[in-house]
């Protein structure tokens, strides 16, 4: 449920505000305030078309056909009413920063309650693998020797009783250094887990704090697609050593 960021009727004034920028298509819109608020907030078309339509009625906005798309423009009398406003719309820009803020302080607690769930699951599955390599190391111990009942084995049994153990205990050393690797490549994966949703909380709010600001450009998202890439290429290689 989009939460309600705006109080009554600042919407529809902020609307006017973006159309005296430029002309824009609801759909423009929306994605004008998506990004005004970092990602954080995008009101439906339900929300944005109604208002877009009361503007309309008041002679506040026009629109236009541009091939499918209906363009709406900021008219004079709509210039007038903003500029008359111009109080209540320095009031609803601190609004949208605190709104930013609000949000955004909700982005991370659930991003730090998804860390906490991940750290546990974490120390399960490390606690699991270790039960697991102990298991498989008391069974492999446990198995049979190669001594008879009798304790009278010939020279062949001897050597037969001295394989058998030979292969258990070559057996029983496999096994668990298997066991082992499997555990530290799971642990190792699950940190890798960890360091990535932190890397991604703190980048998410980085970017939320900077859209507000206007100063998140095509170049950065290209830079760091390009870095990430970068990055990847360089752990692939590492793992196919």
């Amino acid at each position: 449920m989009t939460p309600p960021v705006f109080a009554h009727g600042s919407l529809r004034l902020y609307l006017l505000a973006l159309l005296d920028e430029h002309a824009r298509h609801g759909y423009e819109l929306i994605q004008a305030l998506s990004e005004r608020f970092g990602g954080t907030y995008s009101p439906s078309a339900g929300t944005i078309y109604p208002r877009l339509s009361k503007l309309e009625e008041e002679g506040l906005v026009t629109k236009t056909a541009d091939g499918r798309k209906t363009v709406y423009s900021i008219t004079d009398a709509g210039r007038a009413e903003l500029e008359g406003r111009r109080h209540e719309l320095d009031a609803i820009e601190d609004e949208v920063t605190d709104s930013v803020r609000r949000l955004a302080d909700g982005v991370r607690a659930e991003v730090d309650e998804a860390m906490r769930t991940l750290r546990a699951e974490l120390a399960s599955a490390a606690r699991e693998a270790k039960r697991s390599a102990k298991r498989s190391t008391r069974t492999t111990m446990g198995s049979p020797g190669g001594t008879d009942a009798g304790g009278g084995a010939d020279s062949g049994g001897a050597d037969a009783a001295g394989a058998g153990g030979a292969a258990g205990s070559a057996s029983a050393g496999a096994s668990g250094g298997t066991t082992n690797l499997q555990t530290e490549t799971n642990r190792a994966v699950h940190e890798a887990d960890l360091v990535l949703a932190e890397f991604r909380q703190q980048v998410r709010t980085d970017l939320r704090t900077q859209a507000h600001r206007a100063r998140v450009s095509p170049e950065s998202v290209a830079m760091l697609r390009t870095r990430l890439a970068e990055v990847r290429a360089a752990l692939l290689a590492d793992l196919q050593r």
